[in-house]
């Protein structure tokens, strides 16, 4: 999220490092020094083994990799390298292990993917239980239901945001990066993109890398008022569509009595943001195809629910359907404001 002022939250983490940690890598400092927005790779040839290869910075170093193949391909996977191009080929964020809440772990999150041949973890069969997929002049979006407990997350989490910035700009997950062959000349890193998780929804978004507005059609600075305002849609559970849409307008920018505004999120040390004063226009969509998940998303695996059982929340994310965000007034701790 934006840098211009680091969440106490990160000192707190670094305060919070064990002496042995210290013995072993001493915290030097904050920001890296090349953002992960800022780092840039051909597929595939040019993605390194780890893109985030900073030490002594107070988050740690990388959890996963980058570098992602057959060999990867598996339910243990830390592939931090995901895809994004149609209902049936997307990866979402989510914890490598079960136990804690997107707040916690943001900065850890691995790809799970919809479809074999990225060599990722697989989203489990079933997890999925309804997606919008629009295609927009400027960018791509995903927006649906899922068991998150099929996928690590903790029951109950409204989780958070992901994103290539963070408040130390080393991005959620730390040295995660995506690529999409939608928006012409082949497979290209996407530069700008959000993976709102939790309350049992997300939503995704990739914006056109050459696309003069992707910055802002991908805002990062709205991580507490979740899907409904960063993502609008007509998402519904039991649906799988896939559609051509116009764009929305940007994240918190809206028109009351035909004056364009501008929407400040307030801090978190304010508390949990109860109203919001618009609703988000919906773009209007075309050429709209339903599907059945059975002939979507094949060659997935089968496995139990893993997350745990909680009744917190991390930053909001709203529901699919463009409700109001149900988040709480937690503060995610590790990248965003």
């Amino acid at each position: 999220m934006s840098p211009v002022a680091l969440s106490k939250s990160l000192i707190a983490l670094a305060l919070a490092l064990s002496s042995a940690s210290l013995a072993t890598a001493q915290v030097t400092g904050t920001f890296p020094p090349v953002p992960l927005a800022s780092k840039h790779f051909d597929y595939p040839s040019g993605i390194p083994y780890k893109v985030d290869t900073d030490v002594g910075l107070v988050r740690g170093t990388q959890l996963g990799y980058n570098i992602c193949n057959s060999t990867t391909e598996n339910q243990d996977s830390l592939c931090q390298t995901s895809f994004f191009d149609a209902l049936d080929d997307f990866c979402l964020w989510a914890p490598s292990v079960p136990g804690k809440t997107v707040g916690d772990i943001e900065g850890e999150m691995i790809a799970w993917c919809t479809k074999p041949g990225h060599g990722t973890r697989l989203i489990p069969a079933g997890a999925l239980t309804g997606v919008q997929f629009l295609k927009t002049p400027d960018y791509i979006q995903a927006v649906g239901f899922i068991d998150q407990t099929l996928i690590n997350m903790v029951a109950g989490d409204f989780g958070g945001e992901m994103d290539p910035h963070g408040a130390d700009l080393r991005g959620n997950p730390m040295g995660g990066i995506m690529f999409s062959s939608s928006f012409g000349g082949g497979v290209k890193q996407v530069i700008e993109w959000t993976n709102f998780m939790g309350g049992n929804a997300f939503c995704l978004k990739a914006c056109d890398p050459a696309g003069a507005n992707a910055a802002h059609y991908c805002e990062h600075i709205y991580d507490r008022i979740g899907c409904s305002f960063n993502a609008p849609n007509a998402a519904q559970d039991k649906v799988f569509e896939s559609c051509d849409a116009e764009n929305a307008d940007f994240p918190g920018i809206y028109t009351s009595d035909g004056q364009v505004m501008t929407y400040t999120q307030p801090p978190e040390s304010l508390g949990a943001i109860t109203t919001v004063p618009y609703t988000a226009r919906v773009p209007s969509s075309s050429n709209c195809q339903t599907f059945n998940s059975a002939e979507l998303f094949t060659g997935l695996p089968t496995v139990a629910a893993t997350g745990a059982s909680t009744t917190g929340g991390a930053a909001a994310t709203g529901t699919a359907s463009g409700a109001s965000s149900r988040g709480t007034n937690s503060a995610s701790r590790y990248g965003h404001r």
